[in-house]
């Protein structure tokens, strides 16, 4: 299922480079990973919801996802640092593109009143965050089969400079951003 890296060879590079003005091919930006991640708060009253969403990003990415920790102490959150607060997964090369094009083209059809997603996501250096309320939009999640509704955060790392590239670089790999 490479359709989307056939895609950006043949459709994206000569876009961009058309469009600013790129003298070597490469100067045009490109995915360079895209990041889940799931932070789970309820994990206090609720230690097993863990491993149900390590279940979840594994299934959707085909990917074993790595346990992040609370990086410092925040006692109103009764968070001590070390503490196991969600999972994550990094794709790269062909899982990345696989992803991207099961996102774009499956996943976020099926969000309901769907008309688009931001495009003020970006981070100034070229990177677009944007967040899924529920992981039942993947096909690969059965509804009877989980134990809590989920969201996760996704983030689309480019080698763009600018906001500007990335977001031409998305539209052009079919990425539905709002008009």
């Amino acid at each position: 299922m490479e359709i989307l890296k056939e895609q950006y060879e043949k459709e994206v590079v000569p876009a961009l480079m058309k469009k600013f003005g790129y003298k070597s091919i490469m100067e045009v930006p490109k995915l360079d990973k895209i990041v889940l991640n799931v932070g789970l708060g309820d994990i206090k009253e609720d230690p097993k919801s863990l491993d149900g969403a390590m279940k979840d990003l594994a299934q959707i990415t085909g990917q074993k996802p790595i346990i992040t920790k609370a990086k410092k102490a925040i006692a109103a959150f009764k968070i001590r640092e070390g503490v196991n607060m969600g999972a994550k997964v990094t794709l790269r090369s062909g899982k990345m593109y696989d992803f991207a094009y099961k996102l774009i083209n499956v996943a976020l059809p099926r969000v309901r009143d769907f008309r688009g997603v931001s495009a003020n996501a970006f981070d100034g250096r070229g990177n677009y965050s944007m967040g899924v309320r529920e992981q039942l939009i993947f096909p690969e999640i059965e509804y009877d089969k989980i134990d809590k509704v989920r969201g996760m955060d996704i983030v689309f790392v480019t080698t763009a400079k600018t906001d500007e590239e990335a977001r031409e670089l998305l539209t052009l790999l079919g990425m539905p951003f709002k008009k």
